[in-house]
């Protein structure tokens, strides 16, 4: 039915199919210049503000991971893509509140947002309470470690967002399997200074938690660069699907 939410139009699926191949070129010719495997790098599309529509479309074009960062449109749009068939693998990236724990773990394949002990508890409880398997986490970082932005703060001891203390908090539960890191390069920074930061973090926490292999960094305008410092999975939003949709 042409007026189903999930109905893709013809020339939206070329204009997905088109940004997605700039897109795979891109983290392809990224991966060459590090001398790296295209394979070890996971596209993940972030879906805020766009139609269910181009999550089905994405699906179809063979794109296997997409984000998002506010429960109120992804719990609705998770179900309107299942309803339709489509299985992405989906990835929370925002700032999440506790109390939205027990509604994002009914979708969440991975919560990238992770920064605090409290939040971890919350998420353990709620997907050991619904869930029949462990919900992959990434700790997000403060690569600038300003404790007034979101991300657990690497170096330091806080007891609630120390990055330490919020890694140990999720590797002692049953419910979440830390999974790596993640983080967005801050405003004012060279993206390689800020990647190359993140690579340090990431191979401290390695040493501790050997499993934590996934890197979470890079988005539309500095993927390059977070690819040429170990990212495993770039968070692409306009690069691949254009403009945002203005909201009414």
């Amino acid at each position: 039915m042409t007026d189903s939410p999930t109905a893709v139009r013809p020339e939206r699926r070329a204009e997905l199919a088109a940004g997605l191949a700039r897109v795979r070129a891109r983290v392809a010719d990224a991966c060459a210049a590090a001398g790296r495997d295209p394979d070890e790098v996971t596209l993940v599309a972030v879906t805020k503000t766009y139609p269910a529509a181009d999550v089905v479309a994405l699906a179809g074009l063979g794109v296997t991971d997409v984000g998002e960062n506010r429960d109120q449109e992804a719990a609705p749009k998770a179900a309107a893509v299942a309803g339709a068939g489509a299985a992405p693998r989906w990835h929370f990236i925002g700032q999440l509140q506790r109390n939205k724990a027990r509604s994002v773990v009914r979708y969440a394949d991975v919560v990238q947002s992770v920064d605090s002990v409290r939040l971890a508890a919350a998420l353990d409880a709620a997907a050991s309470d619904v869930r029949d398997r462990p919900l992959d986490v990434l700790v997000q970082v403060s690569i600038d470690g300003d404790p007034a932005r979101g991300g657990a703060l690497p170096g330091m001891a806080d007891p609630q967002r120390g990055l330490d203390r919020v890694a140990a908090a999720v590797a002692g539960t049953t419910g979440l399997r830390l999974a790596g890191l993640m983080a967005v390069a801050p405003l004012g920074w060279e993206p390689d200074r800020a990647f190359a930061r993140l690579a340090e973090v990431a191979a401290r926490l390695r040493a501790d938690h050997p499993g934590a292999t996934a890197l979470s960094a890079g988005m539309s305008g500095d993927l390059e660069s977070a690819i040429a410092h170990g990212a495993t999975h770039v968070r692409v939003g306009s690069a691949l699907l254009g403009m945002r949709p203005t909201l009414g």
